[in-house]
C-alpha cells in the first residue's frame, strides 16, 4: 500500500481564511539551503534540479528495495532575511535566503540517502546534489493558515498574521517563515495556487 505522508499528518492542512494555531511533530526532510531571488537566481534554479531527483530516486529505492512505497510530497520552503522588511513588505527577492525541504518517511536512513545521492550522480544533471542532507526539523507551535493565489499576494495575509493575530493571541515570532506549496506553479494559474503559510510561535513571558 502507498502511504501519503501529507495525509497522515494533520499539519499538511490547513483553512482560507483563518489562522489557526498548531503543534507541528517533528519531522525529517532533505534539505539544502540557498540565497537570492527564486525566480532568478541560479541557486534557487540548481536546488530545484537537485532535490527533485534526489526525493524520487530514495521514493523508488524505497519501494524497490524496503517494499514500502509513498509518494513524494510536495515541496516546502523556509524563507528569512536579515531586515524582514524585505520579505514581507518591500518583497525585495534579492535579499531572501531560504531553505527547501522534501519531507522523507521515518524508515529512510541516512545510509538509504547515500545510496540515492550515488545514483543521481551517475545520471549527472544534479548540480548541488553534495550540499542536500537529511535532517530532523522539531517545528513545534505554529500558526498557520491557507493562501489562495499568486505568491506576490502573500503580504497581506503575512502581515495580519504578524502584527494582528500572533500578538492578539499572546504569542510571538520564533522561527523562520515557512510555506508547504500544494500547488505546481508550473502547471497551475497563479490565482489558483495553494500555499500553506506558516510561522513558528513561542507564548509571550510575562513577568
Amino acid at each position: 500500500m502507498k502511504v501519503d505522508l501529507v495525509k497522515q499528518t494533520p499539519t499538511y492542512r490547513a483553512a482560507r481564511g483563518r489562522f489557526d494555531v498548531v503543534t507541528v511533530p517533528p519531522l525529517r526532510y532533505l534539505m539544502v539551503d540557498g540565497h537570492g531571488d527564486p525566480n532568478s537566481s541560479d541557486a534557487y534554479r540548481d536546488t530545484l534540479t537537485s532535490i527533485y531527483p534526489l526525493a524520487y530516486t530514495l521514493k523508488f529505492l524505497s519501494k524497490r528495495d524496503l517494499g514500502r512505497d509513498y509518494g513524494v510530497p510536495p515541496l516546502e520552503g523556509l524563507w528569512w532575511s536579515d531586515d524582514m522588511a524585505a520579505f514581507t513588505d518591500r518583497r525585495d527577492k534579492s535579499r531572501w535566503d531560504w531553505t527547501l525541504l522534501s519531507l522523507v518517511p521515518d524508515w529512510i536512513t541516512a545510509e538509504h540517502v547515500e545510496t540515492a545521492r550515488a545514483a543521481v550522480a551517475r545520471k549527472g544533471g544534479a548540480p548541488v546534489l553534495d550540499a542536500i542532507r537529511l535532517e530532523p526539523f522539531d517545528e513545534g507551535l505554529a500558526v498557520q493558515t491557507l493562501h489562495v493565489g499568486p505568491y506576490d499576494a502573500e503580504a497581506p495575509v503575512l502581515d495580519a498574521m504578524h502584527h494582528e493575530f500572533i500578538p492578539a493571541h499572546g504569542l510571538r515570532m520564533t522561527g523562520k517563515h515557512h510555506e508547504i506549496y500544494l500547488s505546481d506553479a508550473r502547471r497551475t494559474a497563479p490565482e489558483r495556487l495553494r500555499t500553506i503559510l506558516r510561522q513558528p510561535v513561542a507564548p509571550v513571558e510575562t513577568p
